[in-house]
This record gives structure tokens, C-alpha cells and sequence, in this order.
């Protein structure tokens, strides 16, 4: 009874799923209720006001209690929402295809946001159908090579390069160690070391794990997403990190700070395990293929965003049955037959 001496409360106000905003005030819920139906031309009957953040129901009992200048949906009948993630579902809805409209929707929303976590769930958005995934060539998208050597035609050509890379300097670390070998088993270590260098060379050093047009190993989808794989102890990144660098430079060079972690842990572990081996072999035959597939494949080693690289100890060990090679028994001679 006494909101008629009250200041008249100001709203800004929207259609469901509209980026045009305009200012109402009033003193009662019916009053802005109708004002905006007014305003947008729609049907007072049906119609009802909720918050643009969670989607709440403005009543009378609720109307005095919250900000001026409180952002408010005009919903229709039959007509819902969910709060502030109903227009994120809105986006996603054509985010397989982006276009232009799209773009400038998402810029007027960010234009006259001030909340930060909507701010920032906008511009995460923004910047992610502002994308040019689909391109490969430096001709189609020009601003993501920006920083590379011009031997870099596409961008898959870079990402295989970037893991071949990484491959390497695993190699380089293993053969390094040959150092703290001791001198009778540095030569047989060294062997195996060369050994691996030749199967990594065949296998062009899983450059393919990055490459998104390799459809047998690659570690991406075909549109280059890649996702985390979680810490060393758990089977699932419980964060959902995900990455595409073939989107834009930002995401190509974010993606340099990702790691191929070593669920066995390679300094730690599978290095000083093969050296051992060798030292303690007694005439059994080092399985090297099985340290190789330790230290330089996806059965050893997990792609994880930085937040899940933990720089703990694992305190995993190699299988002690797949150190060496599985003895053969010698086929047992048949005697000779006596000639009758």
C-alpha cells in the first residue's frame, strides 16, 4: 500500500533471446510488466517478468527486494528460461555453424555486461566462433602463422612438427644418460638407444600424435580438439580441458604449454630401470621395444593440460615381466632313425 510514495525502480528489459535492451521503470511488477509488453508490442495475458541471471520469477513479494537496474526477460506464453546459460545454449545451438550474426550477437552482449563471470563466459565464447578451424593453409589464415618459419604451409605440417619435436628431446634425454652408464654396459646401451632412434625415424617420431589428418594415432578429433586425459593417477581429466591450436595463434601457442606426461615417470623410472637391465641381464635379452613403447608412445604417455601435471614422484615401476625378452626353449632334436 505504500509503493505508490516509493521511487519508481528502474529495470533494463529484454525479449527472450534478444540483444536489444531498454530502460523501464516502475512501481509495481504489473506496472514494468505491462510497460514492456508495450514497448516489445507482445500480449500482457501470459506474459511475466524474470531475472536475466538464474531465471527467477519476479513477483510482487520479490519486486522491492532486489538492485535497481537489474537486467529482466519478458517471456510470452509457453516461453522459458533458465537464466544467463539459456542464451549460452543459444549459441551453441548454431555454434557447429558460425556466422556473422552470431559474432555481432555475442559483441552487443558483451557491450553492456558488467557482471565479470558473464563477461568472461562472452568472450570465451566470442573468441571461439571467431575461429578459422576449418582453414589448413597459411593462405586461408594468415594471422595463425604469425611468429613461424615460412616452411610452415599448414598448420597440420606445424602442430606434427611440434610433436616430432617433443619426441626428440625425449630421445635426447635418453641418450644422454649413456653417460652415467657404467663402461660395462654403456655400449649395449648405446646400441639399444640407436636402435629406438631408428624405429622413432621409421615412425617420423609420432609426429602424428598432433596431426589431425592422421586418422590412425592422432590424439585430436578430425577437427584438431584436443582434450586433456587427467593427471598421471586417475583415468579422466575431471576439469574437461580441452585445446584446439589449429583454431588461432592464442590457442597454438597455449597449446606449447600442454604436456606428454610419463604416467612411468622416464628420468625417475624407465631410464635407470633399462640401465640396470642391462648391468644385471646375466645372457637374457633387454626387450627394448617394450622401454620404447615407455618412453616414446601414447601406451606410456598421457596429453594433459598444465593445471594436471603433476610434478609429484608416481611411484610406478616398469613390469619386471616385460624387462626382458621371454627365454626360448631349444627345440629338442628328434633322434635319427636307424635304417632297417
Amino acid at each position: 500500500m505504500f509503493a505508490v510514495f516509493r521511487k519508481p525502480k528502474t529495470f533494463k528489459l529484454r525479449a527472450l533471446h534478444s540483444q536489444s535492451k531498454f530502460g523501464v521503470a516502475g512501481r509495481s511488477c504489473e506496472e514494468v510488466l505491462r510497460k514492456g509488453c508495450l514497448h516489445l508490442q507482445l500480449p500482457i495475458a501470459g506474459s511475466r517478468l524474470c531475472l536475466y541471471e538464474d531465471g527467477t520469477e519476479l513477483t510482487g513479494d520479490y519486486f522491492w527486494s532486489i538492485p535497481d537496474n537489474s537486467e529482466l526477460v519478458l517471456l510470452t506464453k509457453g516461453q522459458t528460461w533458465q537464466g544467463y546459460v539459456s542464451d549460452i545454449s543459444h549459441f551453441l545451438s548454431v555454434f557447429h555453424k558460425p556466422h556473422e550474426g552470431l559474432i555481432q550477437a555475442a559483441r552487443q552482449l558483451l557491450s553492456g555486461e558488467l557482471a565479470p563471470l558473464r563477461q568472461k563466459l562472452l568472450v570465451d565464447l566470442l573468441h571461439t566462433v571467431s575461429e578459422n578451424i576449418a582453414a589448413e593453409t597459411r593462405a586461408e589464415d594468415p594471422p595463425w602463422f604469425e611468429g613461424l618459419e615460412s616452411r610452415f604451409r599448414s598448420k597440420s605440417s606445424y602442430l606434427r612438427y611440434s610433436c616430432e619435436s617433443r619426441i626428440r628431446g625425449y630421445l635426447r634425454e635418453v641418450g644422454a644418460y649413456s653417460s652415467l652408464v657404467g663402461a660395462e654396459a654403456q655400449e649395449e646401451y648405446v646400441q639399444i638407444v640407436e636402435a629406438m632412434s631408428r624405429r622413432l625415424r621409421a615412425m617420423s617420431y609420432n609426429g602424428s600424435y598432433f596431426d589431425r589428418g592422421a586418422k590412425a594415432s592422432r590424439l585430436c578429433t578430425p577437427e584438431g580438439w584436443f582434450s586433456c586425459q587427467g593427471p598421471f593417477d586417475v583415468d579422466d581429466c575431471v576439469s574437461k580441458h580441452s585445446i584446439n591450436p589449429y583454431s588461432n595463434r592464442e590457442s597454438r601457442v597455449l597449446f606449447s604449454t600442454w604436456n606428454l606426461d610419463h604416467v612411468i615417470e622416464k628420468k625417475r623410472t624407465i631410464v635407470p630401470t633399462l640401465a640396470e637391465a642391462i648391468k644385471e641381464q646375466d645372457g637374457r635379452e633387454i626387450d627394448w621395444e617394450y622401454f620404447y613403447s615407455l618412453l616414446f608412445t601414447s601406451e606410456n604417455l598421457k596429453l594433459v593440460h598444465i593445471a594436471c601435471h603433476k610434478k609429484t614422484n608416481h611411484k610406478l615401476s616398469c613390469d619386471p615381466d616385460r624387462i626382458y625378452k621371454p627365454l626360448t626353449k631349444p627345440k629338442r632334436k628328434r633322434p635319427a632313425k636307424k635304417c632297417p
